[in-house]
């Protein structure tokens, strides 16, 4: 991944980063790197001892937890409300999972180093991490509710709403190979579904590329398993602004 410099993209388009106090951004940000994350790439595989950390900007990084015969189940999504590598801060320095970029798009590398350094010197920077660990886990915790307890269908249009919320517009770039990867099923599964919901017209499936015409009926279609995260992802996120801003 080659660093990239592009005047139109700031570290401030992530959540976390824009979070932080004006005192941590100045400096960390003179550290931050942008690289083009392309889809498809691993950033890290299962068991690796992790030297960065990615803030995505634009782009999604789905997080899988792979089989030993090489199947796997994705467990959570992180955009641009999130950080990739929280094994770093959490005190493991490798994880069970692999990193797979789910779209296309950017995100600002950061040594892990820099980053624990951070942490030893403001408090409040490592409770930011945390309170963010903890919706991760929340997400994880229901993906793996959903993934046992309900349908294909349920489990699209959740998978949808997840990437849309991380997205900067309605368009998703993904093949139905993927998706089915990520939801653990086979590819004919993903492509009924998908099929069921463009004749719905709430989405348009074309080449890889999938756009929601209508979110408000994904959202009734998907079961309540994005509820619980989004519900819990904005109060922790509520907690960030009044510790930072105030």
């Amino acid at each position: 991944m080659k660093k990239i410099i592009d005047n139109n993209i700031s570290p401030l388009q992530n959540h976390l980063l824009s979070a932080l106090s004006d005192e941590v951004k100045e400096r960390l940000f003179p550290f931050v790197d942008l690289v083009k994350l392309e889809l498809g790439k691993v950033i890290y595989e299962a068991g690796d001892t992790l030297a960065n950390v990615y803030f995505p900007v634009d782009s999604i990084v789905s997080l899988l937890y792979v089989m030993e015969s090489g199947s796997s189940a994705e467990i959570s999504v992180v955009g641009n409300e999130g950080v990739v590598g929280i094994a770093l801060f959490m005190g493991g320095d490798s994880t069970s999972s692999r990193a797979v970029v789910q779209s296309e798009g950017y995100a600002f590398r950061l040594k892990g180093k820099r980053l624990t350094d951070e942490f030893n010197r403001h408090e409040n920077f490592l409770g930011l991490m945390l309170r963010y660990t903890q919706s991760l886990i929340t997400q994880m915790s229901q993906t793996a509710a959903c993934n046992r307890h309900h349908t294909i269908d349920q489990q699209l249009c959740r998978w949808l709403l997840l990437s849309l919320d991380r997205l900067p517009d309605k368009n998703i770039k993904m093949t139905q190979e993927l998706i089915a990867n990520m939801l653990g099923v086979r590819r004919e599964g993903v492509t009924e579904a998908a099929g069921k919901l463009q004749k719905l017209g709430v989405i348009d499936y074309h080449r890889g590329h999938i756009t929601v015409l209508d979110r408000e009926k994904v959202e009734k279609l998907s079961c309540e398993c994005y509820a619980v995260v989004k519900k819990e992802s904005d109060r922790l996120l509520s907690i960030d602004k009044k510790v930072y801003h105030h």
